[in-house]
């Protein structure tokens, strides 16, 4: 298999809380969902923690006899072992994090999807996309007031508190949003499939902050952004969403929660 990958945090004086690998046939990307500074979590391990941890044993327990739900379910019981007496997994801001999976198996390329990073196939006939939109409906009337705000400013950081801590009551809840933290049972609402390995030619694995280049920004269509992975790599990628970003460092052209967001692109050539 031939992966290219690349990784950038959104600060350099924060930990990067994406975590991205790849073994043989399989690509796992997590975007763990960060709060703000200062937020109570219940865990003293923090949400970069959280996520490395739960990609390292994720990757472990995807297994040819296993579906991808399964291997998810039983990464997030053995994560919930490892934070210890010293966490509280009740809290609701207990870390999270976003689940993309892709996995080469018996002729076929089987996948999953849990919250808001994006996974695109390319085929023949064009670009199948595939994202949890449920966070996004959600959150759409709870962000407003945000968004309406200039990003980085003393109102803004005080209107994403209020934000997050509303968002935190529709996580892991029927009519909500699903996202990996300390429910087994989350695994099973990820949108799943399979599809021809002789269908597809190439797979990208997005986290949001390297998707925003198209479904936020619109600077890109989707077959533009697979055009720019395959000839100058996910670096290139990465270093144009920064550059947008920078244009519009306070949101006003496109609203956002902050101004930079940690960022991982994969690139998968399934075709040599």
């Amino acid at each position: 298999m031939r992966v290219r990958l690349a990784s950038s945090p959104a600060r350099p004086d924060r930990p990067n809380e994406d975590f991205v690998a790849a073994g043989p046939d399989v690509v796992v990307l997590l975007d763990g969902a960060g709060a703000p500074p200062g937020t109570p979590s219940g865990c003293v391990h923090g949400t970069a923690w959280y996520a490395r941890s739960l990609g390292g044993v994720l990757l472990a327990e995807i297994v040819p006899e296993r579906s991808l739900p399964e291997a998810l379910g039983r990464a997030i019981e053995r994560v919930n072992g490892l934070h210890g007496d010293s966490c509280d997994l009740g809290h609701p801001g207990t870390p999270s994090a976003t689940v993309t999976i892709a996995r080469r198996h018996g002729g076929m390329l089987d996948h999953l999807v849990l919250a808001d990073s994006v996974l695109v196939l390319n085929r023949p006939g064009g670009e199948l996309v595939i994202s949890d939109d449920r966070l996004a409906i959600t959150s759409k009337a709870l962000r407003k007031s945000m968004d309406a705000l200039p990003t980085g400013s003393t109102e803004h950081t005080t209107a994403l508190r209020s934000y997050v801590d509303s968002l935190a009551s529709y996580r892991n809840q029927p009519g909500g949003f699903w996202v990996a933290s300390t429910d087994p049972a989350a695994a099973g609402e990820a949108l799943t499939g399979s599809a021809p390995l002789q269908d597809l030619d190439e797979v990208a694995l997005l986290s949001d902050g390297a998707s925003r280049l198209v479904d936020r920004f619109g600077l890109l269509t989707w077959a533009g952004l697979l055009g720019l992975l395959r000839h100058n790599g996910p670096e290139t990628l990465l270093a144009q969403t920064r550059a947008a970003e920078r244009d519009d460092p306070e949101g006003r052209r496109w609203p956002r929660s902050k101004t930079h967001d940690d960022a991982t692109a994969v690139y998968w050539a399934l075709r040599d």
